[in-house]
């Protein structure tokens, strides 16, 4: 049952046996008797994005205001709606390798490409008539032979400097720019990591191939996702009951939390210093002289995104997209709606 407190509504109890106030109501933010017509300016108020860090690869930021089912709904267009470019035919031409073609084939796929995408089309891979062209498809070139090193000193047992292109790596695939796709992509197709080692070779063996990359969505295969991760977790809550504590109790009262979540002040009293580091393990509930001392909880919309691209693109691209896809489908279905 949902518990009607308003100083409680928003939070999720955390207890040694169990969590409480989980239900939610007929609609978000809705309770019987009340009136909580949609407020565009309310909504403004509550409504935050707070950035913790961004790197090219990783970013962490704060989703304030609003209910589970959206930002789950974020969460789940960043793994599964968000188009990127990636390797989907592999044209063999010769493979001497150890590596079977079928392997090969898929060891290139999961190769993440930054491209932008807004210049590419959808490519319908269900109709066989339909040739692939410079406005859905974007061609690599991968060609590697390995010879034996006349320069190598003797008695030299590396195989890097013994041998040419011992070592196969993502940095040795080429663009090939097909009609204005070299004025689409002037910087080209490049690798998200160019040292991801695709085989090694041998003296004689050889791989010659072409690729050809359309855009795909990771609800079709993993290879088109543009995360490697993207989840979240709701903010936790840690309040002491009571009088403060001190000496052995307060260091005893810190050491049941990770580290950074309590410290202690200039008085000897255990206080809250971070509360989003804490991974809710209840450690501090085993203990008896911590009962009614403290109340752990979680804020139910306040979440904490934690997002890892595949270096296919930025976090914050990845996030913005989502955000216009979900925009995109709110639109689609207003205007069924209103056909209906």
């Amino acid at each position: 049952m949902v518990d009607f407190n308003p100083s409680q509504r928003n939070l999720v109890g955390i207890e040694h046996d169990r969590v409480t106030n989980v239900s939610s109501t007929d609609f978000p933010g809705y309770y019987p008797g009340e009136d909580h017509a949609w407020n565009l300016d309310k909504f403004k108020e509550n409504f935050k994005i707070q950035i913790s860090y961004l790197t090219d690869l990783s970013s962490s930021f704060d989703l304030v205001g609003v209910d589970a089912s959206i930002a789950n709904a974020f969460r789940r267009i960043m793994i599964a709606e968000v188009p990127t470019l990636a390797i989907e035919y592999v044209y063999i031409e010769n493979n001497t390798s150890i590596i079977q073609d079928e392997v090969l084939a898929h060891r290139l796929g999961l190769i993440p490409l930054k491209a932008n995408p807004d210049y590419l089309r959808w490519f319908k891979k269900d109709d066989p008539d339909i040739e692939p062209t410079d406005y859905d498809t974007v061609v690599l070139h991968l060609s590697a032979k390995c010879t034996t090193n006349p320069s190598a000193a003797p008695g030299t047992t590396d195989p890097k400097v013994l041998y040419n292109n011992a070592n196969v790596y993502a940095s040795a695939i080429q663009f090939e720019p097909q009609g204005r796709q070299a004025e689409w992509f002037p910087d080209g197709i490049t690798l998200a990591n160019p040292d991801i080692l695709i085989a090694k070779l041998r003296p004689g063996q050889e791989i010659d191939l072409t690729m050809h990359c359309i855009l795909g969505i990771g609800q079709d295969h993993a290879k088109f996702s543009p995360v490697a991760t993207a989840s979240y977790r709701l903010l936790p809550t840690i309040d002491i009951i009571g009088p403060p504590l001190t000496g052995d109790l307060a260091q005893k009262f810190k050491n049941c939390f990770p580290r950074g979540v309590i410290a202690i002040n200039s008085k000897g009293e255990a206080y809250v210093k971070d509360a989003r580091k804490d991974t809710v393990s209840r450690e501090v509930l085993r203990h008896p002289e911590f009962d009614g001392r403290v109340r752990l909880g979680r804020q139910r919309d306040h979440f904490i995104f934690t997002v890892e691209s595949t270096g296919a693109m930025t976090p914050d691209e990845i996030f913005i997209k989502s955000v216009q896809l979900l925009k995109k489908k709110c639109q689609i279905l207003r205007k069924f709606n209103l056909r209906t």
